[in-house]
């Protein structure tokens, strides 16, 4: 068998076993209406998008966020539903300032595949304010108003967003949440970013990593903590709300710092989060349990609509990152190591997802057996039907052809 022939064997193995799992009798799994993924490309041995587009299906994703406007990408992406938000690569920030080429890049890399293909937002740049680059930085926010021109110049303002990814380094401080603050050499750099998401409802999106706090500081932070698994979580003394994970304290971090700045009614969005599921020695914390018990319990958040406690009412939108493992990423073995997939399309670990047990339910997720007969005691399903469906996920990690 050629290793063409191979790899199309498995994926659509893969996607079938899915399909069969989120679309049985139990319901219909609905992984997209909770939680994005990020689709990165960093990589020369990753499946077609016509094929990343069948993974997707199979889970139900809806949401989804590339590194660039891959033509090939926003073709095979045309009438399937799911929403995309493309990225206008940093190189590229000073001379879209241009109003003209602002305009003949949306022209190009947008006008083109909408409406068919659901781009429902621009990231101009990526952790632009924490790259060291001076002029990136003073360019970032004309450049966003150039492509908000374009956009509503072609009648599209409406229909798609323009922001722009930040890293938690932007703030000064972070702990407890409410202390929240920008870094005060930013803060005037950032201010006209700020207004003009605060003037167009853009979200203010963060790349947020519970996995790089534990792993420079172990023994300091509760493993339990940045996992989301059951602790004693901690109390922010001044808000006196209280946190059992890591990242809603962070992102409410990020919300404390906006409003000090006046900005409150910007919505804070996580662009990236993740885990590692293989590291280097000296990265404490990567391993492929960790990356499963991280995603598993995001996972379990999403599909419960949570807030953070500083807004509880209003459903944090996160984007895992990321679809695959991207063998051409530099720096440590982790950064090659946080994707769902393989790029043969077998899953990296098990997430231990199991489809819904009734109508009335959107999503259901079982690890051990105790846990399926208490989602049997809520649901009306016996346990073991909800087994059945995990060994057959399972499997679909496992076989070989």
């Amino acid at each position: 068998m050629s290793d063409s022939m191979f790899f199309k064997s498995r994926m659509v193995l893969t996607v079938a076993m899915l399909t069969s799992i989120f679309s049985s009798d139990f319901g219909l799994f609905r992984l997209g209406s909770s939680l994005g993924i990020n689709y990165g490309q960093v990589a020369n041995n990753l499946p077609s998008p016509e094929q990343v587009l069948m993974l997707l299906k199979s889970l139900k994703v809806n949401n989804t966020r590339i590194y660039d406007t891959n033509p090939q990408v926003l073709t095979a992406f045309a009438n399937t539903g799911i929403d995309i938000i493309v990225m206008v690569p940093n190189e590229a920030i000073r001379q879209l300032m241009d109003p003209q080429l602002a305009l003949q890049w949306v022209a190009d890399n947008v006008q083109p595949y909408f409406p068919a293909t659901k781009i429902t937002g621009i990231a101009v740049g990526n952790e632009v304010f924490t790259s060291d680059d001076a002029a990136a930085m003073s360019d970032l926010a004309p450049a966003m108003a150039s492509i908000r021109a374009a956009l509503v110049q072609i009648g599209l303002g409406d229909q798609i967003h323009v922001s722009s990814a930040n890293s938690l380094a932007v703030l000064e401080s972070s702990y407890p949440p409410s202390s929240g603050a920008f870094k005060a050499e930013l803060a005037g750099t950032m201010a006209p970013f700020l207004q003009f998401l605060a003037a167009t409802k853009a979200p203010f999106w963060v790349n947020a990593y519970p996995y790089f706090a534990y792993k420079d500081d172990p023994s300091g932070i509760p493993l339990d903590y940045v996992l989301f698994n059951p602790n004693g979580g901690m109390e922010d003394p001044q808000t006196q709300l209280r946190y059992d994970n890591m990242l809603y304290a962070q992102v409410d971090a990020a919300i404390f710092a906006l409003e000090r700045l006046g900005y409150g009614g910007v919505e804070v969005r996580v662009a990236e989060t993740g885990w590692p599921s293989k590291g280097d020695a000296d990265e404490v914390g990567a391993s492929t349990e960790n990356a499963r018990l991280y995603n598993r319990n995001l996972l379990v958040r999403q599909m419960a609509n949570e807030g953070t406690p500083r807004v509880p009412n209003r459903r944090l939108e996160v984007y895992l990152f990321a679809m695959f493992n991207e063998d051409l990423k530099p720096g440590p073995t982790s950064e090659r190591n946080y994707g769902l997939f393989h790029p043969d399309g077998t899953m990296a670990y098990n997430l231990g997802l199991a489809a819904p047990l009734s109508a009335s339910s959107t999503a259901s997720l079982s690890l051990t057996s105790s846990a399926a007969k208490e989602t049997s005691r809520i649901f009306g399903c016996h346990w073991s039907c909800i087994t059945v469906v995990l060994l057959l996920f399972s499997w679909t990690v496992q076989v070989k052809l």
